[in-house]
């Protein structure tokens, strides 16, 4: 088995909380090592990360990743140290990123903001200065304290901050301030490429979301082209898609999705971007395509299973499974 496999709650949100500690307790049971979510409208990160951690206790505890516009550093220190408090042992990752205008303008009317590089710097390092435990004075571009200092008593093991990253000026300043970078809709192929422009900033350990489902083709590919299509009109993701080899696609996706043509538009999702990063297939194929990220450079492979099929608990089932075996 992999020895720091991960597993994400973030695919399957959508089947409600409770399958939250169902499958911390089983990826637990696994060997898995680590349990992460993200959140957009459904849970909310650090309810589902504390049931979790409070079913399966020797799983580390992340987030992957939270939109930072939506709440401040001193927010987000509060939160991680309290998950600390409660799993004292365990490593707990708080993942941030700069999130897109649609999660933080349409659905959240929170201001998506500029300079995201500028802006992800001052946030890093104002967590990192409030799990110091130390007061904390702050004037920066974005926030200003004064007399913040955190009210949860920490031991030694303090909370680590990951930066979710996919193009090379975020990734280099990911691997420059951040503990970790999360990567994710990216190709196990486009993982040296990334890894790459991590170490031009420094020495962070490298988490990638591994999308794979052990289930027909035929169950999940029309999901898959949704799925792929909705970050592919995104400017930042469309970028590295292109970067990855997929320009063709993300072009004429982008063209027809502007002209309106939304059916054209999925259609135009190849099966060659489909096949590269939302994996179908049997057990073998998940286990192949785990390894080929972690070949690839990544640290720790976090499997978010795609629950594409009639039953789709029994594919994420066999999807934990196949993937522990990787």
């Amino acid at each position: 088995m992999i020895e720091r496999l991960g597993f994400t709650f973030a695919s399957i949100m959508g089947l409600g909380p409770a399958l939250a500690v169902d499958t911390a307790k089983r990826a637990e049971e696994l060997g898995y090592r680590s349990f992460w979510t993200a959140e957009t409208t459904g849970p909310e990160a650090f309810s589902v990360l504390a049931a979790a951690g409070g079913a399966a206790p020797s799983l580390d505890l992340g987030t992957g990743v939270l939109a930072l516009q939506l709440r401040t550093p001193m927010v987000v220190a509060m939160a991680g140290a309290t998950l600390q408090a409660l799993q004292p042992e365990r490593d707990v990752l708080l993942g941030v990123g700069i999130s897109s205008p649609v999660v933080t303008q349409r659905w959240h009317g929170v201001d998506y903001g500029d300079r995201p590089l500028a802006r992800v710097r001052e946030y890093v390092h104002l967590v990192k200065l409030c799990l110091s435990g130390e007061r904390v004075d702050f004037a920066g571009d974005f926030w200003q304290v004064k007399g913040f200092r955190l009210g949860v008593r920490l031991g030694e093991k303090r909370p680590k901050v990951v930066v979710g990253a996919l193009n090379p000026k975020m990734l280099a300043l990911a691997g420059e301030v951040a503990d970790g970078v999360l990567l994710n809709y990216l190709p196990a192929s486009h993982v040296p490429w990334s890894v790459e422009q991590v170490r031009r900033g420094g020495d962070a350990t490298i988490y990638a979301y591994v999308h794979a489902g052990v289930c027909e083709r035929e169950h999940g590919i029309d999901a898959a082209r949704r799925d792929l299509f909705s970050y592919a009109v995104v400017d930042a993701y469309a970028a590295n898609f292109e970067r990855a080899g997929y320009g063709d696609a993300v072009a004429e996706v982008r063209e027809r999705h502007a002209a309106g043509d939304r059916e054209g538009a999925l259609a135009a999702v190849s099966d060659e971007m489909v096949d590269g990063i939302d994996v179908m297939g049997d057990a073998a194929a998940v286990q192949a395509t785990v390894r080929a990220y972690v070949d690839g450079g990544v640290d720790v492979p976090i499997l978010m299973p795609m629950p594409w099929g009639p039953d789709r608990r029994q594919v994420i089932e066999d999807t934990m499974v196949a993937s522990a075996e990787a």
